[in-house]
């Protein structure tokens, strides 16, 4: 076969990953070389971040189910990789009541990533596999139930998470580049599931799940293996955002994180693994540029009483605007692509494979 045939075709397949990899690597790099400590930090934030969105987009975007529980898989994570990675010393001072057999344990950082995501994994396989039943509202309501559930656990099991207290004594092990390349192979796994034909079954179930049902497809099966895969993404934002911060507690993986991960993948668009960077880029840059306001307005003392929640209740005004306006996102369901006219040379037949993706499926 022609090199330039098999080029062809690679670069049709994986353009998309190539124009949503190629500007995330260069925002990294330039951050990296020219910005601050503050702007470093804001980096790797907008890649755990992104780790966490497209995991959502796994399973919400392909099955077209809302969940809640996402976060509650990220706190699952971030608690059971600290558990491996802390020293033995830390443990004793940060989670007093540990188990006396968890005590010694002490793995390096990749595994223990690793470990809590497959541990998160096993849950979400125990408790999800009866809710993949429903759907609709039923399925919303049982994932935020779900969510809820998981708070109470971490807020109570003084023996493994340290209760309502803060946990702390944690390594700082996430850098910018390993944010960076766990958020790009995030993507890349996101992408894979999508074109994958379990992603294919699984869209299909979402747009009817009933003839979905009758070309027989399992919809119960792939909605749990994308429930899975999705908290295990979920577990290793989790995991590394654990060992950025240091310290952290349960109500960090609560509400209020559930609704920013929420309104990202919801900006820029739940269908597509595009919609979900492009989200995420731009209500992370919207998102700072505003507290960064918030911040300087409270700080000049401007107004005489102190200017809290802007960002917030701007950023669920811009989210309530997007569903009016472009219900299917920034990207309205698409993934990013050249456009057709500089895909193929004049005159050539346009390749078939695929196409449906055009459409939004």
């Amino acid at each position: 076969m022609n090199p330039k045939s098999i080029l062809a075709k690679w670069l049709m397949r994986y353009e998309t990953l190539v124009m949503l990899v190629v500007p995330l690597l260069a925002i990294a790099a330039v951050g990296d070389l020219f910005g601050t400590v503050l702007i470093k930090r804001i980096m790797i934030i907008l890649f755990i971040n992104l780790i966490l969105v497209v995991g959502l987009q796994i399973f919400m975007g392909n099955s077209g189910i809302l969940t809640f529980a996402h976060i509650g898989f990220m706190g699952i994570g971030a608690y059971a990789s600290v558990l491996f990675s802390m020293t033995p010393e830390a443990k004793a001072i940060g989670i007093p009541e540990l188990y006396p057999i968890l005590v010694p344990i002490h793995l390096p950082f990749l595994l223990s990533l690793l470990v809590g995501a497959l541990i998160t994994a096993l849950v979400a396989a125990i408790v999800g596999f009866p809710l993949m039943r429903l759907s609709d509202a039923a399925a919303v309501i049982t994932s935020f139930a779900l969510l809820v559930i998981i708070h109470v656990v971490l807020t109570h099991w003084s023996s493994i998470t340290n209760g309502p207290k803060t946990l702390f004594g944690v390594d700082q092990y996430t850098t910018l580049w390993i944010s960076v390349a766990w958020g790009v192979l995030s993507v890349l796994l996101a992408y894979e599931f999508k074109e994958s034909s379990l992603g294919l079954m699984l869209r299909a179930s979402r747009d009817d799940r009933y003839a979905a049902a009758t070309i027989g497809v399992n919809i119960v099966a792939v909605r749990w293996a994308a429930f899975i895969l999705s908290a295990f993404v979920a577990a290793l934002g989790g995991g590394l955002w654990a060992h950025f911060i240091t310290s952290f507690a349960p109500p960090n993986f609560y509400l209020t994180e559930t609704f920013v991960i929420l309104a990202m993948l919801v900006v820029g668009g739940p269908r597509s693994v595009s919609g979900a960077v492009v989200g995420t880029v731009g209500v992370t840059a919207v998102f700072e540029g505003l507290r960064g306001i918030e911040n300087a307005i409270n700080i000049s003392q401007t107004l005489s009483t102190l200017l809290v929640g802007f960002t917030e209740v701007f950023l669920a005004i811009a989210m309530i605007l997007i569903l009016i306006f472009r219900s299917a996102g920034i990207v309205s369901g698409q993934e990013i692509r050249r456009p057709r006219k500089w895909r193929q040379p004049q005159g050539a037949p346009e390749a078939s494979s695929h196409t449906f993706e055009t459409k939004g499926v």
